[in-house]
């Protein structure tokens, strides 16, 4: 039998602790989320359809895309034991300073589209956290203007090489004038991608008001009145602005890019290069003796050439064969800490976040990018917890074992 008791006040007391309540709506919206898929959920609900499908989207049936976050899912961890691991270290050195995770926000463009802080929100929120922040070339605020943001972190430009060589040149000198220390050379957009979301949506800059705008933004007046009430969007360090992201793109990008370009900026820039966009082990061994520091794994998040190689794929093979030679670095597809950490397992010596972070600039501008960072820095550090590691170095390919779902079929005589 259960012995039953009439209940006691002072016991139920102190079960009941009532929360202090969140006043502010922005931080009462974030403190709800614990995942990068908490923080989409949010962005979706406050941002209209085309800055958002914008960021969402990739090129043609966006198989690059889905393939590249399946690559992460398809992984198993081989965690340790016994290892007393009470803290972890989650720094990096990376391209000649330190960051304080092994991570750092990749180039966006359009950002004050998606949220009227924009890059200063990325630049910021990054400072304070010890990592990496990089501005592309189609950004909407100044190189001036993000070293404001992050007079005393680590700045790095993402470079197009242009149809006018000069404006190119310009840029460079400008970022080395600004402090940044290292130049992303971009080689995986010769020509714009097919992006069919942002076609469909009349995607351009500045958003043009149609009636279906009109009607999708009735539920997200944050937004607009943002949008209507901050200086005016513009492609901060380009002069030419208007069309849609297809025009703008063909416009800049120039498929006669070659090696020669790429020996020229390397001979203007004075800081670390890196090239972004390799996505070919020959093309990774063809850039060693090429002077410069490291290479970017990156099919440029699915939005270029749809089908093109993961490459999380590429990853082992890479950094085996050129890891002793110069950085091997991945991005596309990474939506927690965890894909994080398998990755620097497997070779990686960096790694970079664009919708992560996006997502997080939609949800709540510098405190949704702080939130970012906060989620897949808690996250990597529990993994690394579970796998018992200390330090990032002690992560390798033990730890690590890419499953296979797509496997390439055998040649037939």
């Amino acid at each position: 039998m259960v012995q039953r008791q009439l209940p006691n006040i002072r016991e139920i007391a102190t079960l009941v602790k009532f929360k202090t309540p969140t006043l502010n709506p922005t931080a009462r919206r974030l403190e709800k989320a614990s995942t990068i898929a908490d923080l989409r959920t949010i962005a979706k609900r406050r941002t209209p359809k085309a800055p958002f499908d914008y960021t969402e989207g990739a090129a043609e049936d966006e198989i690059s895309l889905a393939r590249a976050r399946q690559a992460f899912r398809d992984i198993e961890f081989h965690p340790g034991i016994l290892r007393n691991v009470p803290v972890v270290d989650t720094s990096r050195e990376v391209l000649g300073g330190t960051s304080a995770l092994p991570f750092g926000i990749a180039p966006t463009g359009f950002t004050r589209l998606m949220q009227t802080e924009g890059e200063v929100a990325g630049a910021g929120a990054a400072g304070a956290a010890g990592i990496p922040f990089t501005l592309s070339t189609l950004g909407t605020t100044s190189i001036e203007d993000v070293k404001a943001a992050n007079p005393t972190g680590r700045n790095w430009y993402q470079l197009y090489v242009m149809r006018d060589r000069e404006i190119s040149y310009d840029l460079v000198r400008r970022a080395a004038a600004a402090g940044f220390d290292t130049l992303f050379f971009t080689v995986d957009t010769p020509v714009a991608g097919a992006r069919l979301r942002d076609k469909r949506n009349g995607f351009s800059i500045p958003p043009q008001l149609t009636l279906g705008t009109v009607v999708n933004a009735i539920p997200r007046p944050a937004w607009w009145i943002n949008f209507l009430t901050t200086p005016p969007l513009e492609f901060a360090s380009l002069s030419s602005t208007g069309g849609t992201v297809g025009e703008l793109l063909d416009f800049a990008m120039d498929p006669t890019i070659s090696f020669d370009d790429l020996e020229i900026i390397r001979g203007m820039w004075t800081g670390r290069i890196v090239v972004k966009g390799v996505q070919t082990l020959q093309d990774a061994v063809a850039l060693v003796d090429r002077g410069v520091d490291g290479i970017v794994l990156s099919n440029h998040g699915g939005r270029q050439l749809d089908r093109a190689p993961i490459p999380f794929h590429l990853l082992p093979t890479v950094s085996r064969e050129v890891g002793h030679h110069l950085e091997v670095h991945v991005d596309t597809g990474i939506m927690s800490g965890a894909d994080i950490v398998a990755s620097i397992a497997l070779g990686a010596r960096f790694t970079y976040i664009g919708r992560a972070y996006l997502y997080g600039l939609m949800a709540g501008g510098r405190r949704g990018v702080d939130k970012t960072i906060d989620i897949l820095r808690t996250q990597i550090e529990r993994t690394m917890k579970l796998l018992e590691v200390a330090t990032l170095d002690e992560l390798g390919p033990q730890h690590v074992t890419q499953l296979a779902r797509l496997v390439p079929v055998g040649c037939v005589d």
